[in-house]
């Protein structure tokens, strides 16, 4: 789908649900030992599949009028895991599937058979995990049999913070203690917070110790009944930059200033390059503001970079941002794809091995932008539509449901013009 967008945005934007929080209160209330219900006012494709792919291994869960309704898992052998497009699926479920001991086939869609699994994988089979991919050269479908073992485990904190998450959630319910050594330091450590944090509210210990976790086995997960999923900041960070690079302020409601989302320091981001934010009872004002070019460091933050490069497009002078390797492995090489978008607005980047560098200037639509299937790019391209002279096309924008399906709603709302 083709959707050609331009327009000043002006006004007030309520954000989804987190999905990175959504994600981890339904795996503990699966995991749990009674039923519970989590209300989530919206879903997107990546919610739905980890939904799906819970009850494939015997939970029994219901979405309606906003609400999750969650009876916890009673073991299904042999079940297909369809993760859709969601990283986050796969990588969680498939250490909390190997420590049920599901034999269960994990398949997926759109690059997510091709992103990197290695190293989980390697660390699955050397405690009792065995695979076998369907199809050479891809890392799905694959099944994994046998049930997974506690002991000692040793991760790179440099490759996803996914591959830890997942045996965080797995180990607690085996029956021996384990320790998970992570070398290499840790990337996208916001997002083990959100972990231990949804951990703690369902009563599970982790004793972490410098890059050591250490995890008793036989506990319960027992999370409280009723639970409410918190407003997205990785959705609200499209917003934010809106308002600092537009023309009107944009005023985002829906997130707490004191969550523990990693992508809440897209606000901290955006004043290094001079931004004028304002936290009040009202919600986060991202005033219009002229920004300047500077060096930021993503290793924690490295799914705002898309954003953040449409923040550099229009600032004064060269915007750095560092340690974004990682981007390469995302649903599409998001580097490159961002390098292209920019390109179709004539703003200059250049991507290193581990660095993206974006020089300001004046945007202006020239041609068609591929989103490259990433909800990211769409939305990202979006926001550059609107401090771009003419109007701009975005190819494959119903990629966005993957994480925000009403976000095109709600650009509207805010004044956006879409033709479709």
């Amino acid at each position: 789908m083709e959707k050609r967008v331009n327009g000043m945005l002006d006004g007030v934007v309520v954000l989804p649900p987190s999905k990175s929080q959504a994600h981890r209160l339904l795996i503990c209330a699966a995991l749990g030992s009674s039923p519970c219900t989590l209300a989530c006012s919206s879903v997107n494709d990546d919610i739905l599949a980890t939904m799906r792919s819970l009850n494939a291994l015997g939970a029994d869960i219901k979405y309606n009028d906003g609400v999750f309704t969650v009876n916890p898992v009673r073991l299904q052998r042999g079940g297909t895991l369809d993760c859709g497009e969601s990283g986050s699926t796969l990588r969680f479920l498939m250490s909390v599937a190997a420590a049920l001991g599901a034999d269960a086939t994990f398949v997926g869609s759109g690059k997510l058979p091709t992103r990197p699994m290695g190293d989980l994988c390697n660390v699955l089979a050397q405690h009792g995990i065995s695979f076998r991919r369907h199809t050479a050269g891809l890392e799905l479908p694959v099944t994994c049999s046998g049930t997974l073992q506690s002991g000692k485990y040793s991760l790179p904190g440099n490759i996803s913070s996914q591959y830890l998450t997942g045996l965080l959630f797995a180990l607690p319910i085996l029956d021996g203690d384990s320790e998970i050594e992570i070398t290499g330091g840790l990337t996208s450590a916001s997002y083990i917070e959100m972990t231990l944090d949804a951990l703690r509210i369902a009563g599970v210990t982790v004793d972490r110790r410098g890059d050591s976790y250490y995890i008793k086995g036989n506990q319960k997960y027992s999370l409280p009944s009723n639970l409410v999923v918190e407003g997205d900041w990785s959705s609200a960070a499209f917003w934010v930059v809106a308002g600092v690079v537009g023309k009107h302020p944009i005023v985002v409601r829906g997130v707490s200033p004191h969550s523990l989302q990693g992508d809440r320091r897209i606000i901290d981001h955006l004043r290094l390059m001079g931004a004028f934010i304002e936290i009040t009872p009202d919600g986060i004002v991202a005033m219009p503001s002229q920004l300047f070019g500077t060096e930021l460091d993503c290793t924690d933050t490295p799914d705002l970079v898309p954003i953040l490069s449409i923040a550099a497009a229009a600032a004064n002078g060269t915007t750095l941002f560092t340690n974004v390797g990682r981007l390469r492995f995302k649903e599409c090489d998001r580097l490159e794809a961002m390098k292209n978008v920019l390109a179709t607005a004539g703003i200059s980047s250049i991507v290193g091995e581990d660095t993206f560098t974006v020089v300001g200037g004046q945007p202006v639509a020239q041609c068609p932008v591929d989103s490259c299937g990433d909800h990211r790019i769409a939305m990202s391209a979006a926001v550059l539509s609107t401090i771009s002279a003419g109007t701009t096309a975005i190819m494959g924008a119903e990629c966005v449901a993957k994480s925000y399906p009403s976000f095109f709603e709600d650009f509207a709302a805010l004044g956006g013009n879409i033709m479709e």
